[in-house]
């Protein structure tokens, strides 16, 4: 028997990243390693490299085999991306949720919004579309599927044999999934995919150990369980499952605010409101936008912290970013990016200038879902040292703390196995910094949008 700790592993794939904890029971990530979760072009459509992924799993795997008793491997992955496989693995490539895909009249076959609250979203956003496009462009293919997998459920298929399907994946604007009635939706059953549905299982079930040769090829012992995984903004919700009020903001490629107890009466689709499921399979009142792409855009490839002058300069002299800055997603999809105002000077300013907008888009969002109660900030976002001042002080009636653990989605797969135990890490409060004038430029922020 083994005298090393025991410990699990965390697959985290995240639309930019793709990441690998070794976590112990009591929470200590022992080791980590990350790659860039690239997106190829070399196939029929715009594709993720599952290969390059897997061969990265294998290896680093081996590495951390060494290091613990690894008891069990958790699935954590980005939303809107499934799997067509057949008994020997995949039938089609997995299509990247960014990929136009033409020809297809999905307006006509997705269900109304109040049926799915999903909004209709561009390119393959709405999982529905990537699988009605699919089914029409390679009809061949698709027939020989066996499975329809969500992306954390295809790896733990991978890993373990063991097919099954999950309500926070499901429930990720798809439009395969009524959140009311935490039922497939009619399209699932109009499109004749109800029976490649595999088995619904909670995302905290244990589908069956690695398979044989996985566990030979890695080291990683031979009943070392393959949990069934789930959506990473859903893994962030976890340690907060508790509470009836407060906002979770998971923030990253995406920044998505879930507001627990918001109505889902005032949820609008042409604002890119959704209600997502959680991992106690209830519907939570959501809204997002791809703000770590647009900081990206606004802040450059190689963004430079700025000091809080930057920001009251900015402020001062009236330099408003004007959404949007990605092609995808967010209440001003479709519309073009700007610059009001003195352009910034320096890599300094653009920091600045992309604090500054990332701060009105989540305030923006937290309003339209009549928000309430303290907002838990998690994920990259925690890095930035002005981000959370700002938005503390445009809404002094949410208490703003950040979450010491910058990767939460990390926190929820470990949870998913230590369902008892009480999460790692603490909550650092976040007092407001506002500079001179930050009510009235809201203000002109909000009325050039108008």
């Amino acid at each position: 028997m083994s005298t090393m700790n025991d410990a699990l592993l965390v697959l985290d794939i995240g639309k930019t990243n793709a990441k690998l904890a070794l976590i112990d029971a009591y929470g200590t990530v022992l080791a980590e390693r990350r790659r860039p979760n690239a997106v190829l072009t070399d196939g029929p459509y715009a594709r993720h490299d599952t290969d390059g992924l897997w061969d990265w799993l294998l290896a680093t795997c081996r590495d951390f085999a060494t290091q613990a008793h690894v008891s069990a491997i958790v699935p954590v992955t980005h939303g809107a991306t499934a799997a067509l496989v057949d008994g020997d693995g995949l039938v089609l490539p997995v299509l990247d949720y960014e990929a136009e895909l033409p020809g297809l009249d999905y307006a006509a076959l997705r269900p109304p919004y109040d049926e799915t609250l999903s909004p209709g979203l561009p390119a393959g956003l709405n999982l529905g579309r990537q699988l009605a496009w699919l089914q029409a462009r390679f009809p061949a293919e698709f027939g020989r599927a066996r499975h329809i997998l969500m992306y954390p459920q295809y790896w733990a298929w991978r890993l373990s044999g063991a097919a099954a399907s999950e309500a926070t994946s499901l429930g990720c604007h798809t439009d395969l999934w009524n959140p009311c009635r935490q039922t497939y939706s009619s399209l699932v059953e109009r499109m004749g995919w109800t029976a490649l549905m595999p088995p619904l299982a909670p995302a905290h079930a244990a589908l069956g150990r690695l398979r044989p040769e996985i566990a030979a090829a890695t080291g990683l012992p031979a009943d070392c369980e393959v949990l069934c995984g789930i959506h990473d903004s859903n893994a962030s919700l976890l340690r907060y499952l508790g509470n009836d009020e407060g906002t979770v903001l998971s923030t990253g490629t995406w920044m998505i605010a879930a507001a627990f107890g918001a109505p889902l009466a005032g949820l609008r689709e042409q604002a890119d409101m959704l209600a997502n499921t959680n991992a106690l399979g209830r519907p939570v009142a959501c809204m997002r936008f791809m703000g770590g792409r647009e900081f990206g855009e606004l802040a450059g490839a190689a963004p430079v912290p700025c000091g809080f002058d930057d920001i009251e300069r900015l402020v001062a002299q009236g330099t408003l970013a004007l959404p949007c800055f990605a092609a995808t997603g967010g209440p001003f999809a479709g519309r073009a990016g700007s610059i009001d105002g003195p352009p910034p000077v320096d890599a300094r300013e653009r920091y600045a200038l992309a604090t500054l907008y990332c701060v009105l888009m989540t305030d923006y969002c937290l309003e339209a879902l009549a928000a309430t109660g303290p907002l838990a900030v998690e994920g990259s976002f925690t890095a930035n040292p002005w981000f959370g001042p700002l938005l503390a002080a445009l809404r002094p009636q949410q208490p703003v703390s950040y979450s010491d653990d910058a990767s939460g989605t990390t926190c929820g797969g470990w949870m998913l196995r230590y369902r008892d135990a009480t999460p790692p890490g603490t909550s650092t409060a976040i007092a407001a910094r506002a500079p001179s004038g930050l009510a009235a430029y809201r203000a002109r922020w909000r009325a050039a949008l108008a």
